[in-house]
């Protein structure tokens, strides 16, 4: 795969996959358009179970997107690299296999918006957050007026929207917006430690969970227990599944093939 602003490490079944633009890795059109490339690539790498995204160096995961190519854009201009980010992002939360974001320092604006599109969030606990494109004259485009409220809820949604102010890493603990906070030079590690554990479990179960889990939070609750019925079938179905019992009736660790 030939990218210029992404690369991708894989190994034991985990793709590392890093946004290099530094210092600050801004997200442009043609960061996006990778991201659609390289989670088209890794949706199909059966080698591949789970995949960590994080920022290049020690400042930024994402430092938003790039202002310099936004002041230049006309309303279509606008219009067409909205259509491009939210593909991404679409892409990265509705990918089959789970998405870690290690968040490595700023994660503002876009920034944010591509962290809260993963499934899981570790961050440095030098990781800095905010929405401030309000003071900007802009509202969060991408995902953050959505993706936002449903961890936090409506009302800290709205505070953290309407002032845009910067806050730390234990604040974005203490509201959920992170799983865990660890010291910088263990960011990665700690990842990829959460990433090997994921690729050691049935692939098609997780799967199969992230759909009952993102489908059902769209959904009254009656429909939400009818995708997850109809997800707990098909997990039910795989020669995973014979493993996995097989396996704790023999009392040994179970080996999954992701059929």
């Amino acid at each position: 795969m030939s990218l210029e602003f992404l690369t991708c490490d894989i190994e034991q079944h985990v793709a590392v996959v890093t946004i290099n633009r530094p210092p600050v890795n801004p997200l442009n059109s043609k960061v996006f358009k990778e991201l659609v490339t390289i989670f088209n690539e890794l949706e199909e790498n059966s080698q591949v179970r789970v995949i960590i995204l994080t920022g290049s160096g020690e400042k930024a995961f994402v430092a938003g997107a790039d202002i310099n190519e936004m002041a230049d854009l006309d309303l279509v201009g606008m219009m067409n690299m909205n259509r491009v980010s939210r593909e991404a992002f679409s892409k990265i939360e509705n990918a089959s296999k789970p998405v870690i974001a290690a968040i490595n320092g700023l994660a503002l604006g876009g920034g944010l918006e591509l962290a809260l599109a993963c499934d899981l969030r570790i961050c440095s606990e030098k990781a800095k957050f905010a929405f401030p494109e309000v003071g900007l004259g802009i509202i969060p485009g991408g995902g953050g007026t959505q993706r936002l409220q449903k961890i936090v809820g409506q009302g800290i949604a709205k505070e953290l929207l309407y002032f845009g102010d910067m806050f730390d890493a234990n604040r974005a603990l203490e509201l959920h917006i992170v799983n865990k906070v660890v010291p910088g030079e263990e960011l990665l590690a700690t990842a990829k430690q959460w990433a090997e554990k994921l690729a050691q479990k049935p692939p098609v179960a997780l799967r199969m969970l992230k759909i009952a889990v993102n489908a059902g939070s769209n959904a009254d609750l009656e429909t939400g227990l009818t995708l997850e019925a109809s997800s707990f079938a098909n997990a039910f179905s795989t020669e995973d599944r014979k493993e996995g019992l097989k396996a704790f009736v023999e009392k040994r660790k179970p080996v999954y093939v992701g059929k």
